[in-house]
């Protein structure tokens, strides 16, 4: 059973048919050339929207680490009560 590809606008794409007849090199080549066709495609983002990812990524740090720390202290009290407090 041969593999075939479909490219963006929809044809056939040849060089995908049959990857059992290619050796590694080419394979390795053929990885080459998609992986720079695709870093061709990539948008750099602007100033301005880099700012506000970096924004949004602190801040749902911040919430996580909150969460986490609540989640922690109030485990640590039920855990206290249950036990009882450990003074060494």
């Amino acid at each position: 059973m041969s593999e075939v590809a479909v490219t963006d606008s929809g044809e056939n794409d040849p060089r995908h048919e049959r990857r059992e007849g290619r050796n590694i090199f080419s394979r390795i080549a053929l990885f080459v050339r998609q992986v720079v066709s695709e870093l061709r495609r990539v948008v750099t983002p602007t100033r301005e929207e880099l700012i506000r990812y970096i924004w949004v990524v602190l801040t749902f740090v911040a919430v996580m680490m909150l969460l986490v720390f609540g989640f922690d202290f109030v485990a640590t009290k039920i855990a206290e009560f249950i036990f009882g407090r450990n003074s060494g």
